[in-house]
């Protein structure tokens, strides 16, 4: 059910984490796929292991935590690749701090990757996106925009913004034909993230989760990839959980 032949991505963050999973699954499905990131040699391995693997693959080395950045390589893929019909808003710059720890720098670094760079993105995209054949945006949220711990003040605001940008902008681009939709991971284990991870905590959310286990990068693009496609033509302004149900029970 899921085809992405003659389709172009755009995927930011995608160097590593979840983003080069999407990558990497969109080009196995057909997309040519531009791979966004910061670091030279992120995106380098990334579109080399993509074309290692029959897959199409652009670099886009840009910084997305601008609104100039993100339109750069909005406008380079358009026009290495003759047109854009996804963007996945994958990137994000975090650090968990208590109330007291919170500083001006770290907050605007955060806000400027994970949230601004959202609707900067989704701004530039519609730009580009044919009315006719329309388009899908994916947003990486997280479960911390529904469910909040300690330390986390402003990236849980920053995930229950994004959950608010999806709707608004998917009522706002439905009648381009413009898809926009969410995901919401849990805890997933990533380069990024393992530095905040410890087996004590990691087991108190396995025992949280009915399906008792983390989830994985490729659990988060399989999701990104369905709402992306043909398959959730009518689908928009929707969050999808991707959590092993730790959301919505009491297991």
């Amino acid at each position: 059910m899921i085809s992405f032949d003659g389709k172009v991505a755009l995927i930011t963050g995608a160097g590593h984490g979840i983003g080069k999973a999407t990558a990497k699954l969109m080009a196995a499905h057909g997309a040519i796929v531009g791979v966004n990131d910061l670091k030279q040699e992120f995106v380098d391995e990334a579109v080399a292991e993509i074309a290692s693997a029959g897959g199409k693959a652009i670099g886009v080395v840009q910084n997305v935590g601008t609104r100039e950045g993100i339109r750069a390589a909005v406008s380079s893929l358009h026009e290495q690749a003759g047109r854009l019909d996804i963007l996945v808003n994958n990137a994000a710059w975090v650090r968990y701090q208590s109330i007291p720890d919170i500083q001006p720098e770290t907050m605007e670094r955060m806000l400027d990757v994970g949230f601004k760079s959202v609707i900067w993105g989704i701004q530039a995209a519609a730009e580009v996106m044919d009315p006719e054949r329309g388009g899908a945006i994916v947003n990486v949220a997280s479960l911390a925009g529904f469910r909040s711990a300690v330390n986390s003040l402003v990236y849980s605001g920053i995930k229950s913004g994004v959950m608010g940008i999806t709707r608004a902008a998917a009522a706002e681009l439905g009648t381009r034909n413009i898809r926009v939709n969410a995901v919401g991971p849990s805890a997933v284990p990533t380069e990024g993230t393992e530095k905040h991870r410890n087996a004590e905590r990691d087991a108190k959310r396995i025992a949280a989760t009915p399906l008792g286990r983390l989830g994985n990068v490729d659990d988060i693009a399989k999701a990104i990839c369905v709402l992306a496609s043909d398959a959730s033509s009518f689908v928009t302004a929707q969050v999808l959980y991707v959590d092993g149900g730790a959301s919505r029970t009491s297991f």
